[in-house]
């Protein structure tokens, strides 16, 4: 794949009653059809905003995690709606999602359905609801990089394996099934030890589900990661640390020396005998939601933990520069890249290097920053935009200027392409 021609391309983005957005209608590339949009502008704009809506047409919850009540427009009627047209290596697609107002009664629901629950999110794809999310991973792939990540060796490992599980998601469509499941045998588990008086084979078959689900989320896990690092260590982004990436896992190491099947009768084991001490702890002691990801530079042999901050955020875009080029290798597109604030930390010659490897790589890439001199050296190849108020306006010196009407239209057009219905 070319770098001038990503295999998956956001061109429009339609925004109603989201976060500081009223009602935002945007074509990324310009008139020009740019591959890099660069928005800039004040703190408390709303960039990242673009992004986490760009963020939420995956599976998911978004870059924020953010809670359904905090997405909708602070001064809105309390729904909100976002919509994404894409091309795609299959043709073009449209996916939408959003939460209806308090009171609206969504799409399908039956007559006299009650207005007083509050609205699930609920997504569209090319206008129906999809079976399940995975039919919307399956055609659209996302990673981002945020100013929060920026802490990841310093804090809890759920973070860390949210990271790792974004990645790993982007190359194996089922990934977050297997998570969802994995999660919720956990629950069912937990809660029936709560109980005290749990069926023994009932909770058997739980315990079941669990060690199988686990293996295959640990699988997938420790799959990923070593094609990652085959691909680093052939190809690292010039000017970024070679890194090396470890899920320290249990179920890892024994998938490492036995097969699978061995492994869930093993982890079946221990959480049958474990079933005391979790009762008491209130928690299930094995699984896969006990795994961690390390990150080392590779040259050193050192720990991201024991890195500089700077240090830290060159490793993290070198493995996601490494991976978007993994999965356009391996999918026949690269994921659509939200990089938030990417030159915060980052010396002169890194900020260099990451506009040089951004003008390379066959992927769409979103970055912000409050300075728009430090995105000009893109000039040539993006769009750029002043954020700010809730508007885009588009910036001439780039690659092009954008109509006015790009950034002011009503969500919905002619065209057909619009914010559900209902949501």
């Amino acid at each position: 794949m070319s770098a001038s021609g990503a295999g998956l391309r956001l061109t429009r983005l339609a925004l109603s009653d989201f976060r500081n957005h009223a009602r935002l209608a945007w074509h990324p590339g310009g008139a020009a059809d740019a591959r890099i949009a660069a928005i800039f502008g004040p703190n408390g704009g709303g960039k990242t905003n673009i992004l986490e809506a760009v963020s939420l047409l995956g599976a998911g919850r978004g870059l924020r995690l953010a809670r359904r009540a905090d997405l909708a427009r602070r001064d809105g009627p309390g729904g909100f709606a976002v919509a994404g047209r894409f091309a795609g290596i299959e043709g073009d697609f449209t996916v939408a999602t959003g939460v209806p107002a308090p009171g609206a009664i969504p799409d399908g629901a039956a007559p006299g359905a009650a207005r007083d629950v509050e609205p699930r999110r609920v997504f569209r794809l090319d206008g129906a609801a999809p079976e399940s999310q995975g039919h919307i991973a399956a055609r659209v792939a996302l990673a981002w990089l945020t100013p929060p990540m920026e802490r990841l060796f310093q804090e809890g490992a759920s973070g860390r394996r949210r990271f790792l599980d974004r990645l790993v998601a982007a190359l194996e469509a089922g990934h977050g099934r297997e998570l969802a499941a994995h999660e919720r045998a956990l629950a069912a588990r937990a809660r029936l030890l709560r109980s005290g008086g749990a069926d023994p084979a009932w909770l058997a078959a739980i315990e079941d589900a669990i060690a199988r689900h686990a293996v295959a989320v640990t699988a997938a896990r420790a799959g990923v990661l070593r094609r990652l690092n085959q691909a680093l260590a052939r190809v690292t982004p010039a000017g970024f640390p070679p890194a090396r990436a470890d899920l320290l896992c249990p179920i890892a190491a024994r998938l490492g020396q036995s097969p699978a099947l061995a492994v869930e009768d093993w982890l079946r084991a221990r959480l049958h005998e474990g079933r005391g001490a979790d009762r008491a702890s209130g928690q299930n002691g094995f699984g896969a939601h006990r795994a961690d990801f390390a990150l080392h530079d590779a040259a050193r042999d050192l720990p991201a933990a024991q890195a500089s901050t700077g240090e830290q955020k060159a490793l993290l875009i070198g493995v996601i520069l490494g991976h978007a080029a993994l999965v356009a290798r391996v999918r026949g597109f690269a994921p659509i890249l939200l990089l938030d604030e990417p030159m915060v930390h980052l010396d002169t010659n890194r900020r260099a290097a990451l506009i040089a490897a951004v003008a390379e790589l066959p992927a769409q890439i979103f970055l912000t920053g409050t300075d728009r001199e430090l995105f000009l050296p893109l000039a040539g190849a993006a769009t750029g935009w002043h954020c700010g108020g809730g508007r885009l306006t588009a910036d001439p010196a780039f690659l092009a200027a954008v109509d006015a009407h790009a950034c002011s239209a009503p969500v919905g057009s002619p065209s057909g392409f619009c914010a559900p219905r209902g949501l």
